[in-house]
This record gives structure tokens, C-alpha cells and sequence, in this order.
């Protein structure tokens, strides 16, 4: 021990307790490099040789088997370490190299602040550091740095070498299930039947519905189950069987080897605040290596990809671009209908109307991002409904076709279904005949060998009896679904396509589906009429013309000649004498109801019809009131005269509350005047 060193720990270091670091990258590491452990153990020695206590010293070996990450997220001791240098506990803190205390310069140089400000020391296996010495802390920090740079150097070694290998296909990676290598490091497909058939069927399954949900939905009403390879731990290698998940049918199907396609580097890993967790998937183009046709698979590579562009269309944060598949809403075109104004797909949006829900087709526009208006909003209930009728023309003399079509699609997933539930029990059959020939070959007199061989047999015969028992009701369930009166049944409403179409039992989401297998999309522009525009598969096109769907006041209209019957009653009646005038005429209005006059009084609003006291006033009546001024009294005399016959002038009434208006007495005496004169005139000769 030097001088140097002995001069650096005072009474106050060993006064404090001394700590000891101790790490491995990884489990494996714990298991295979046992000599490193050891050595980052043997450093309670060089603590004891300093003059601490062996009750002083603390050794924090949490972070052993930890991840090597840069940052210090999932290392629980070296936190606990800067914490207690932090808090003036720790008179020096030991480590075997830079490395083992600190994977990156910034959390090394943290490490360094903490022990100069607390004054606690640091020793390697190089020697002993005072971090409050710039000679010490400028050779600390210079560690800290060639550390950093030697894992980065040898990081990128291991990656150069296997990106170098990947490049010719040869790197070795993990496998999807349903894919094995040989004996000659050769991808294969796997030699288990039942595997390869269960993976079929998924891909096969998926390109028939078209959604993962349904796929995964498909087995569990199947009764199926999906083979997984356990690749970690005491069973790595074994197979198992497990109910098919929908992440696990996404999975399978954005795996390209199942095209038989070798790739590689198809996500990226960056740094986040925290070590790496930014992890985001590559567009084909920007995969380090894709090698078609690399091995043996079960789609092409154009299966492949549309299998992925399905998903992608699918994806719920595209709704209002997706062409994905067939839902439970009345939409009939939903993932179909193209906005002519902007080429932007449209989206199905539902409302109530007259008590039910019908479907409008919305594209938001340039207002998805700007959150401005929408450009096309258009009802379609009647578009629909002209899908239907051009359906139903066009597809009637094919629909013999398609219906033998559907009943042999139907026939095969059945016994495709029927012969993977089989295979599930041929191995148990296996087992329980295994179980019988071990127990055959035992000794009898052996009996207490005898007796756990004879439980084991019979407890695999139970097992085979309760499969082919399941395996019986399911395949009896499937066979109700498929009897020869209801395939009959089934030809004889598909031959007349129209009857298929009006069926009540055809879902929605059939007759959506019957129209996604025909059109490729709908182009609708809002206008009156509404122009529909239909791409067919193939190409072939046709336009058509749609009535725009009433808005809810106009369909609450009157007609036109009741209005104008109504204005020409207002001259001279109320509105309860038009109202009964034209009840005895057995007119409605636009509701269909019978009138009376509050209905009268909102036609006349709604048309903007004159109201009776203008039209009175139009012909020279007079109100109470101005009768009253004419007459030097009150209205209440006026009111009074005219109950007791008294009023030298007429009246007639204004409203149904009783109101009235008279004839003006100055027009009624020039009037007297005139006849007067008339009748004095003398005759000419």
C-alpha cells in the first residue's frame, strides 16, 4: 500500500461505510463468467487492507444479470449506490473498472460530482481516487470517456459481423411457429402436419374475412387451438397448444418468412431519456436485407403483401380512409365510398331519423386537419338503395354461380376445420398407446410400478375419450349448419339473387360483403341529384342519379294549393273558420293531420301569408281603439254599443278571441252622401 494511498483515507472516510459495486450484463453471464463475480467479490479485501471493518462494508450486487442499458431504469443498485454517496454514508465506493460502475460518460460524471461534493472515494483496480482532485478526477473522467468508447467499439464489432452474415441470409434468427432448420441449418417447414395445417388455416382463414378478430374468433368457435414454440427456459423447444389470440394472428401475418422471405433489420431502436424503449417498425423499403424466395413458405410473396396492406386498411386510427372489411352497420358502403370533390375516402356516420337509423356517407375534407367544415355530408338511405336495384339487375345471371361458389367455399372450410379438430386427437391417441406398451412391458410382479404404469394408461385413455367426445360434438354442431334440405335451401335462394338480397335473415354485414367482392368503389359528388359513379372489379363502370334525401321541414311541407286556399280565406275568415273550412274539404297538412287554428296561424308564419288585421286595414276598418277617437267615447263603449246593436257602423271579426274591426263612420256617411245625391239628381230631358 503506498504512501500516496494511505494519505488520500482519513479517519473521516473510514468513519463512514465502504461500498462495494458489483454487476453482470446478463443472467448468462452470472452463469458462464463466474471468474469476473468473483473477483468484484474479493474487493471486501482491498476494503478490509484500507482499514474498514468487515461489518463496514456494504456490497450492493442487486444489479446482477441486469441489462448493460446505458441509462441506470432498471438498475436498482447503482440508484441505491448514488443515493447513499449522496446522503454522505459512503466514505469509498469500489468497483472493478470503470465499466462495472458506470455504462455511459453522463451517468459516470454524475457519479463523480456526488463524490467530490461528499468527498467519498473511488478505487478500481488500478488505484485509489480522490474525485476532489483535479489529477484524479481529469484520469477518472478520461476512464469514464475510453470506457464508453470501448463498449461502443465493441458493440459495433458484433453488430458489423452479424449484419455482414444477414446480409447473405445465413444469420440464424428466431423462426416463426410452423417454420424449423434442419440438420443442415436450412429453413423447412415443419415436419409436424397438424402445425403446418394450423398455420394454413390461419393465413388461410384471414384472406377469406379479412380481419385478425375474426380469424381469431373463427378458431375459438372452432373449437381450434394454435400451436406456440416455447423458446426460453427448462422446456425451450417443447410445443404447445394455446386458443389463437388476435395479437398472435397480427403477428403471423406481418411475418415475412412465412412468404419465404429471409429479412432482417426491420425495426429500429433508438435512445430515449431512459436507455432504449423508442422502438418503431420499418417500411419495406428501408429493411437492411430481404432475400425472396430464400426457403420453402406458405403464401406468395404478393399474398404477403396484401395480407399487410389489409392490416394496414384495417387500422383504426384510418377510419375515415379504410377500405377494411365488412361491419355490423346498415352502411352498405362503408370502406367504398370516394368523395368526387377531394378523392378522399368517406366515412359512415349514423343518425336517427323518424325513429330509425340510417347511414350518411362524411368526408371531413382539408377540416380532418385544419378543423374546418366538412366537405361532402350526403344521406344514404336512398343510395343504398340504388346499389341494391343495380345489383340486382346486373348479377342475376351469375347468381347460380355464385351460389355454387359459396356452398363449395362453405364445404371446404368445414372439412378443413373437421380435419385439424382431428389431428388434435391423433396425439393423444398416441400417448394413451405409449402408456400401453410401457405398461405391457413392466414386470406384474413389480406391482408397485405396475400400478402407477396401469393409472398413467388409464389416465390417457380418459383423455383420448373426452377429445373424441369433443371432436363428435363438434363435428355433429357442424353438421346441422350443413344438411342437404338447407344446402338445397341455400342454392334455391341464391338462384334468385333478388330474393337473396330481400331476405330479412341476410345480415348487413352479408349483403356489405356480397358488395365488397363486386365493387371497387363508389364516387358520390352532393348535388341535385346526387351523381353516383360504380367501379366494378374488372373496370366496368356505371353512373346513376339519386333523388337528394328531404330534409326533415321539407318533408312536413303543405302543399302548395292549400296554402294559397288558406291565403285567400284569410280576407274574410279567422283562422278556426278556415280551419273547419278546410276539414270539410278533407285536406291535411304536410304532417297528414287535420287543422285547426294554431296550425293555421303556423302555415300562415312559415309562408309568410298577411294576417288579418293588415288585410282589414287594407279595406278601411278601423280597430276599437280608433274607432273610439272617430266616435268621442271609450273602446269599452265601443265594444258595449256593438254587443247592443247600437254602433252606426258594421263590424266584422278580426280573431277567434272575440276582437273585431268596424267600418271607418266617415266612409260610411260619404257613402249615405252619394246614394243620397244620386237619388235627388233630376232627370235630363
Amino acid at each position: 500500500m503506498s504512501i500516496e494511498t494511505n494519505l488520500k483515507v482519513t479517519a473521516e472516510h473510514l468513519e463512514r461505510s465502504a461500498y462495494v459495486y458489483i454487476r453482470q450484463s446478463s443472467l448468462k453471464q452470472v452463469l458462464q463468467n463466474t471468474e469476473s463475480t468473483q473477483r468484484q467479490y474479493a474487493l471486501q479485501e482491498r476494503a478490509m487492507a484500507l482499514g474498514w471493518a468487515r461489518e463496514q462494508i456494504v456490497v450492493v450486487d442487486s444489479d446482477l444479470g441486469e441489462s448493460a442499458a446505458p441509462g441506470a431504469a432498471d438498475r436498482a443498485g447503482f440508484e441505491r449506490l448514488v443515493t447513499e454517496v449522496g446522503m454522505g454514508r459512503a466514505g469509498i465506493v469500489m468497483g472493478l473498472e470503470v465499466s462495472r460502475l458506470a455504462r455511459s460518460c453522463s451517468a459516470w460524471h454524475r457519479l463523480l460530482e456526488i463524490c467530490a461534493v461528499t468527498g467519498t472515494l473511488v478505487l478500481d483496480q488500478d488505484g485509489l481516487y480522490d474525485a476532489r482532485q483535479i489529477n484524479d478526477r481529469l484520469l477518472l473522467g478520461l476512464k469514464g470517456a475510453m470506457s464508453e468508447a470501448e463498449l461502443h467499439f465493441i458493440r459495433q464489432r458484433m453488430r458489423g459481423g452479424a449484419l455482414n452474415k444477414a446480409a447473405r441470409g445465413e444469420l440464424r434468427v428466431r423462426l416463426p411457429v410452423g417454420l424449423v432448420y434442419d440438420e443442415q441449418n436450412h429453413v423447412v417447414l415443419d415436419p409436424d402436419q397438424q402445425v403446418r395445417e394450423a398455420v394454413g388455416l390461419l393465413l388461410r382463414t384471414f384472406a377469406r374475412l379479412g380481419s385478425t378478430f375474426k380469424t381469431a374468433r373463427f378458431f375459438g368457435d372452432q373449437g381450434l387451438k394454435f400451436p406456440k414454440r416455447i423458446h426460453c427456459g427448462p422446456n425451450k423447444g417443447e410445443l404447445i397448444w394455446s386458443p389463437l389470440t388476435i395479437g398472435r394472428v397480427a403477428q403471423a401475418l406481418h411475418s415475412p418468412r412465412y412468404a419465404g422471405a429471409y429479412a432482417f433489420g426491420r425495426s429500429q431502436s433508438a435512445l430515449g431519456p431512459h436507455g432504449p424503449g423508442i422502438h418503431r417498425e420499418l417500411p419495406l423499403g428501408q429493411w437492411h436485407t430481404l432475400i425472396r424466395e430464400a426457403h420453402p413458405g406458405y403464401i406468395s410473396w404478393e399474398d404477403y403483401q396484401r395480407n399487410c396492406q389489409r392490416l394496414q386498411s384495417n387500422t383504426a386510427g384510418r377510419r375515415a380512409e379504410r377500405t377494411g372489411p365488412p361491419r355490423e352497420g346498415a352502411a352498405l358502403l362503408q370502406g367504398l365510398a370516394v368523395c368526387g370533390r377531394c378523392g378522399r375516402r368517406m366515412a359512415a356516420r349514423y343518425y336517427v331519423r323518424r325513429g330509425q337509423v340510417s347511414p350518411n356517407y362524411v368526408c371531413a375534407g382539408a377540416g380532418r386537419e385544419t378543423a374546418g367544415p366538412r366537405c361532402q355530408n350526403i344521406p344514404g338511405e336512398k343510395i343504398d338503395a340504388a346499389i341494391g336495384e343495380l345489383l340486382q339487375q346486373t348479377l342475376t345471371p351469375v347468381a347460380l354461380e355464385v351460389s355454387l361458389a359459396v356452398q363449395e367455399e362453405v364445404r371446404k372450410r368445414f372439412e378443413e376445420a373437421d380435419r385439424l379438430r382431428w389431428r388434435q386427437v391423433e396425439p393423444t391417441r398416441y400417448e394413451a398407446d405409449l402408456a400401453r406398451r410401457r405398461y405391457l412391458k413392466v414386470d406384474p410382479a413389480n406391482r408397485l410400478v405396475a400400478e402407477e404404469l396401469e393409472a398413467d394408461w388409464n389416465r390417457q385413455l380418459r383423455a383420448v375419450r373426452e377429445t373424441e367426445e369433443e371432436y363428435h360434438q363438434q363435428r355433429e354442431q357442424d353438421g346441422l349448419r350443413l344438411e342437404p334440405a338447407q344446402r338445397e335451401q341455400i342454392l334455391a335462394l341464391a338462384q334468385d339473387f333478388p330474393a337473396l338480397w330481400a331476405n330479412p335473415k341476410t345480415s348487413a354485414r352479408d349483403r356489405k360483403r356480397m358488395v365488397h367482392l363486386l365493387i371497387e368503389d363508389v364516387t358520390l359528388i352532393k348535388g341535385e341529384p346526387v351523381a353516383v359513379n360504380v367501379r366494378f372489379k374488372g373496370g366496368a363502370t356505371r353512373s346513376l342519379t339519386v333523388a337528394r334525401n328531404l330534409a326533415s321541414y321539407e318533408t312536413w311541407t303543405t302543399n302548395q294549393k292549400v296554402v294559397e286556399e288558406i291565403d285567400r280565406l284569410l280576407d274574410h275568415h279567422t283562422y278556426s273558420e278556415i280551419a273547419a273550412t278546410l276539414n270539410q274539404r278533407n285536406l291535411l297538412s304536410g304532417q297528414g293531420r287535420s287543422f285547426d287554428g294554431r296550425r293555421i296561424n303556423v302555415i300562415r308564419r312559415a309562408y309568410g301569408l298577411k294576417d288579418r288585421r293588415p288585410r282589414l286595414a287594407a279595406q278601411g276598418l278601423l280597430t276599437g281603439a280608433e274607432l273610439a277617437v272617430k266616435l268621442g267615447t271609450t273602446p269599452r263603449m265601443v265594444k258595449v254599443r256593438r254587443l247592443k246593436g247600437t254602433l252606426p257602423v258594421g263590424g266584422r271579426k278580426l280573431s277567434d278571441n272575440g276582437s273585431y274591426m268596424y267600418q271607418n263612420p266617415d266612409t260610411v256617411q260619404a257613402e249615405d252622401g252619394a246614394s243620397e245625391a244620386m237619388s235627388e239628381k233630376p232627370k235630363e230631358v
